[in-house]
């Protein structure tokens, strides 16, 4: 027979009171809410009288602030009436004084907003493409029209092409070179071996000091009357100063006839000498010359009477006499004239930009105007790409014929 039940019996056996009976979860949970407020009381307390607040801080210093990492007053400056001590632009500026982002701009960001700290031992120059976005995304300055990309997104999204790279950028430096001549075996000197050169023997930062293949040692020993850095171009600094440098490793330094050419472009002039002319200004090769053949005529007076040799005859010009009798001081004008004329027309103009105001005045060089760097902003490091060869970035060195072309990758 079934067994009578209803719904009033079955409520009856419910205890109303169970939520007032202790647990063994309950008694964990009341500990719990007792024990943490404590202990974190207590926390704050122990770190207050200690008067360490890297514990408050979101993460370690960056690798150029990282003795400040003790020091929090330094770059966060309470003021008066406020809660919390915030990092203020006048503390950076402190130690980083300049000049403002760029002259055009709306209003200037907090230093903070592009160099956020306390990421760790990161580069704090180097902004995130977020921070750039947030203006150049949609760039306005104060006169309203840009005069650059308004829309930059990233390198990919409206970022223009560097100026360096721009079609019909040129490079205005006057030395001649023919990269593609120098990168296929060539002789060196007019009767010299055959030689492969490669990249390095003559492109080389200026922290390595590996032996130098085609140097002359004579050359790299003699002071020149002109500066290293007087054929350099100008590098424009309109908004932001270039970057330098740090470990000498980073940029290709300039070429050096001493280490780069001397060892093929013999400076040769006379072949009573063995030794060239010095790599210098014309009034100093000129100098040379003088002082070389009276030297030289003085020891050899015999070669006062002069002969003309029927090889030597230059067409256009009037025949010498067969034989003459000169002074000294004659011989050293004819002898420099000559040697002049090969230097000054077939020698130096092979790579040089000459020009004559006078016949009797040496002539006036160009100065090389050597870019250096091509991206004066840009932070690149050869070193780091050691790993590669030369000609994976810049193969335009294998074809090129022009000195006004730009070989960057």
């Amino acid at each position: 027979m079934a067994r009578a039940r209803t719904t009033k019996k079955l409520a009856q056996r419910i205890d109303l009171n169970y939520f007032k009976k202790p647990t063994p979860l309950k008694r964990a949970k009341l500990l719990l809410s007792i024990l943490l407020p404590v202990l974190a009381v207590s926390w704050i307390a122990w770190r207050g009288a200690s008067r360490d607040a890297r514990v408050y801080s979101r993460g370690r210093m960056s690798a150029a602030h990282a003795i400040l990492e003790r020091e929090c007053g330094v770059c966060h400056l309470q003021v008066a009436g406020a809660f919390s001590a915030k990092a203020e632009d006048r503390a950076c500026l402190a130690c980083h004084d300049g000049p403002i982002h760029h002259g055009s701009q709306v209003s200037t960001p907090n230093c903070a907003t592009c160099h956020a700290e306390h990421r760790g031992r990161v580069r704090l120059s180097a902004a995130s493409n977020e921070s750039c976005a947030a203006c150049h995304a949609e760039l306005r300055t104060k006169s309203g029209a840009p005069s650059f990309a308004a829309h930059i997104r990233t390198f990919e999204n409206g970022h223009p092409q560097f100026a360096a790279l721009r079609g019909g950028a040129r490079d205005s430096g006057t030395i001649k070179l023919n990269h593609a001549i120098h990168m296929k075996p060539i002789r060196r000197g007019p009767i010299g071996p055959t030689v492969q050169l490669e990249c390095g023997d003559c492109h080389r930062p200026t922290a390595v000091r590996a032996e130098w293949p085609y140097a002359d040692a004579k050359y790299v020993a003699t002071k020149t009357s002109y500066a290293d850095q007087g054929g350099m171009a100008q590098t424009p600094t309109s908004a932001l100063m270039p970057r330098a440098p740090t470990s000498g490793r980073e940029l290709m330094a300039p070429l050096k006839f001493a280490t780069a050419c001397a060892g093929c472009h013999l400076l040769d002039f006379d072949k009573r000498f063995n030794e060239g002319v010095p790599h210098d200004k014309p009034e100093v090769v000129r100098a040379f010359l003088v002082k070389t053949f009276s030297g030289y005529i003085i020891a050899h007076p015999a070669e006062l009477r002069v002969v003309r040799e029927p090889d030597r005859s230059l067409t256009g010009r009037p025949l010498p006499a067969s034989a003459r009798i000169l002074t000294p001081a004659q011989w050293v004008v004819e002898r420099t004239a000559e040697a002049e004329d090969l230097l000054w027309r077939k020698t130096c103009k092979q790579c040089h930009t000459l020009s004559f105001s006078s016949a009797n005045l040496p002539p006036a060089i160009a100065s090389a105007n050597v870019t250096l760097p091509w991206m004066p902003h840009a932070r690149f490091d050869h070193d780091a790409h050691r790993g590669f060869s030369c000609v994976s970035c810049h193969a335009q060195a294998l074809t090129s014929t022009e000195t006004s072309d730009i070989l960057l990758p």
